[in-house]
């Protein structure tokens, strides 16, 4: 008895009608971050392990796979005192940390301000579930060398389009600044040495709830004033005037006393959005955290109603390039999820029309069928040549999955132009 033949747990095969679905979405996310004026570039699937591992990444570094060293023997593996001793490569755990090196090594060719596009797969040790695998698409836009707001909306501008552009409606994104989290935290009376510990607690807001979050605080042995001080936040009474997005909105769900310039520049971003836009695409989100550690202003989530997770997100974050140039750099990037994002895309087959099948007996000649391919190849159509079957009707089935909308039978006196091709839809 042949045994199931499965790809590895949280990877999957695409037969070719996803496939050809799955390259629809890339192209129309492609077109439209070109269209903003971002150009794509290509870096290795690996990267050094020491870089992987640097801190950058965050808890993504502890799903990282790890590629072994060449030539390993038995006394390596007993002299190891841990197992990444064992590797000097990895698998990209994301596209931020291979970004940021590989403008380290380029800058000088690339323009003062740089606008990237790289969509490719990325891996990480999930236990793997719905919506999430080890395996996936990341589509990633960034601004590197531009420390003023404007990176920000370029970004939030280009991700909106694009969303809307694959017939995406309902998503809206929520924006925060990590420097607002900290400065609310401190005036909460949170030290500073316990901010990112409480941020990972207060990150479960949407799953746990005000007291859920009020509860894991406690267990977790926080300050009990600081603690307090949250809870009479939560709970203090508010007004239900509408207020449009702006400083007043923005100050409106914070603690008395938080970043004022972190504020005004939230401030500019989401006007500037809302206004191209035309509608309120950007909210204000005073608890969004974002997990990755090397944010360092500005962060943003798309969030959909019809989904309990996000499908993209992103930040700023200026310290990671001088890690690696030994020279800050600012830089700000939005990433979408695009195994999350393809699900909610219904996009019509653009080949179709021009995607034809020739059917075939025994009694063509090979050179005549190649011969006909290549005429109406040349001609722009896509071509598929078929040996004609006793049953027709799961040949077409299959033809029609995989995007093609016409068929022509051949005879060994067929030419390009007497083919008679018919709607396959009819056959």
């Amino acid at each position: 008895m042949a045994s199931v033949v499965n790809p590895p747990r949280g990877m999957r095969d695409f037969l070719p009608a996803d496939k050809a679905r799955r390259e629809r979405v890339l192209s129309v996310i492609r077109a439209s971050y070109r269209a903003h004026g971002f150009d794509e570039i290509e870096t290795p699937v690996v990267e050094d392990s020491s870089r992987l591992h640097s801190g950058l990444g965050g808890d993504n570094e502890k799903l990282a796979f790890a590629v072994m060293k060449r030539g390993l023997t038995v006394d390596d593996l007993r002299a190891a005192d841990e197992p990444l001793a064992l590797a000097d490569l990895g698998l990209r755990f994301d596209l931020t940390v291979p970004l940021a090196r590989f403008y380290a090594s380029h800058r000088a060719e690339l323009p003062t301000v740089f606008r990237a596009i790289q969509i490719a797969p990325v891996w990480r040790a999930e236990r793997p579930q719905k919506g999430r695998y080890r395996q996936f698409v990341q589509c990633d836009i960034d601004i590197i060398g531009e420390a003023g707001p404007s990176a920000e909306v370029e970004l939030i501008t280009a991700t909106a389009a694009t969303i809307s552009a694959l017939g995406i409606t309902g998503a809206s994104i929520r924006v925060n600044d990590r420097r607002l989290l900290t400065s609310a935290l401190t005036v909460l009376g949170f030290p500073v040495s316990e901010h990112e510990a409480a941020l990972i607690t207060i990150d479960k807001l949407d799953k746990l709830g005000q007291d859920g979050v009020l509860a894991e605080l406690r267990e977790r042995g926080f300050d009990s004033a600081a603690v307090d001080a949250l809870e009479s936040f939560f709970r203090r009474p508010t007004t239900m005037e509408y207020l449009p997005f702006g400083e007043a909105a923005i100050r409106k769900h914070l603690p008395e006393g938080a970043d004022p310039a972190a504020v005004a520049e939230l401030a500019v971003i989401g006007e500037a959005v809302n206004e191209v836009a035309g509608e309120q695409v950007v909210v204000f989100d005073p608890w969004l955290v974002r997990g990755m550690g090397y944010y360092t202003g500005t962060i943003f989530e798309v969030a959909h109603p019809e989904l309990g997770y996000s499908i993209g997100g992103g930040g700023r974050y200026d310290g990671m390039i001088g890690r690696f140039l030994g020279t800050d750099v600012p830089a700000a990037g939005f990433s979408l999820g695009f195994e999350r994002l393809v699900d909610l895309v219904d996009l019509p087959d653009s080949e179709g029309g021009d995607a034809v099948a020739l059917l075939h007996d025994g009694s063509v000649p090979l050179a005549h069928l190649a011969g006909l391919q290549s005429a109406l190849v040349a001609r722009g159509l896509r071509v598929r040549v078929e040996r004609k079957p006793r049953n027709l009707g799961p040949l077409f089935a299959q033809l029609a999955s995989s995007g093609f909308s016409r068929v022509a039978t051949v005879t060994p006196e067929s030419t390009a132009d007497s083919l008679e091709f018919k709607p396959l839809r009819e056959q």
